[in-house]
């Protein structure tokens, strides 16, 4: 069977294609893929890594704020958008998929629009509670639609597609790794751990508040563990707040890097975790069950992190503050009750793992497995 996947731009997309690719290959091992992505994306880089191969389209996304530089990038994007039918054709004819499936971001939009058009069996997966532009318009043109959760249906036509909730693959290690193995591997005692953490670039907000964060437990000498992840961003500047504290970046309670490198690990020992509200992020907090304070990225299309974050809201799993609202003193606040009152992380705990998807692979295959039916 061939398999040909589309998408891009972000991991966010990325890493849910990689995942499925590797789901597929469980059942039907003989499975041959390709991918398609743009030449300037995380994609160029992480399929290859990945082991599978990958073809080349040049899309861009329209800039609606209105600058000699966005005007430029317009004139582009509509280039590339005239030459994007004949490429995907080609790619297509090319591989000769029995399937294709896209994941998002704007290199799907061709890709998955030309199989549908030629009569392949297609899918799109849509990671966010508030769909993408292009799964949107994709979603009437498919043969099925893949939801990381349903409440991203009230964004879309939801009587023209047929759909299944799958939920959003996460690895296997974020959840079957208990807190006892995590803690001995990492040297933590059973105190309560405070996981945060704004991605591989960092947060300034989130870097900011932690600062203020670990000075208020290490001052306070309070039995409290510490796992922060300040990223690329902050590597100028959080260890010399740290110093200037006298506050080691590594002790018996901390551990403070620029990447976390072992997040399955990490995340196992946390009580509470602080970070942002991706797709993927939110997957794992669900699969591990953990608590957590989720400040949404503002900038995101659609501000689809916000609504991400407000399913694990609403559930109780989650304590959600817009980045705007955020201060030390507020952080600290909650921190300090889940501290006096472990009793409420453990009803969040039960909340988040509550949400999780734990037969994604299967749900995902079910979904292949029609598609290879319609052919």
């Amino acid at each position: 069977m061939k398999v040909l996947l589309a998408g891009g731009g972000t991991g966010g997309h990325i890493n849910p294609a990689l995942a499925i690719a590797d789901i597929i290959k469980s059942k039907y091992p003989d499975s041959e893929f390709l991918f398609a992505g743009t030449p300037n994306g995380m994609e160029a880089k992480l399929v290859p890594q990945a082991g599978y191969k990958i073809e080349f389209i040049k899309v861009a996304g329209f800039q609606r704020k209105l600058s000699l530089k966005n005007i430029k990038r317009n004139i582009q994007a509509v280039s590339y958008l005239a030459v994007s039918g004949k490429r995907a054709k080609e790619i297509i004819k090319g591989f000769n998929p029995d399937i294709a499936i896209g994941t998002g971001g704007y290199v799907a939009g061709p890709i998955i629009r030309m199989a549908s058009k030629m009569g392949i069996p297609s899918a799109i997966h849509e990671q966010n509670a508030y769909p993408g532009v292009t799964n949107k318009l994709l979603s009437k043109e498919v043969n099925h639609v893949m939801l990381t959760v349903k409440e991203a249906l009230e964004y879309m036509d939801k009587g023209s597609f047929e759909y299944t909730v799958t939920g959003l693959p996460v690895r296997s290690s974020i959840s079957s790794m208990t807190k006892q193995e995590a803690r001995k591997i990492l040297g933590f005692n059973d105190d309560m751990c405070i996981l945060s953490f704004g991605g591989s670039l960092g947060a300034g907000c989130i870097n900011d508040t932690m600062q203020e964060v670990i000075k208020w437990h290490t001052k306070n000498n309070l039995r409290i563990n510490h796992i922060h992840g300040y990223g690329g961003m902050g590597k100028d500047t959080f260890p010399q707040a740290m110093q200037k504290s006298g506050i080691p970046l590594k002790s018996n309670r901390l551990r403070i890097t620029e990447y976390i490198n072992d997040m399955d690990v990490c995340m196992a020992c946390a009580d509470i975790v602080v970070c942002r509200s991706g797709a993927s992020t939110l997957a794992e907090l669900e699969s591990a069950g953990k608590a957590s304070i989720l400040i949404p990225s503002p900038i995101v299309a659609g501000n689809h992190q916000y609504h991400n974050a407000m399913v694990l809201g609403k559930a109780g799993a989650s304590i959600v503050i817009e980045q705007k609202d955020v201060t030390p003193e507020k952080i600290i606040s909650y921190l300090d009750d889940f501290y006096k009152n472990p009793e409420k992380l453990e009803i969040m705990s039960y909340n988040s793992s509550k949400l999780a998807v734990n037969d994604t692979p299967q749900r995902i295959l079910s979904v292949v497995d029609k598609l290879i039916k319609s052919k």
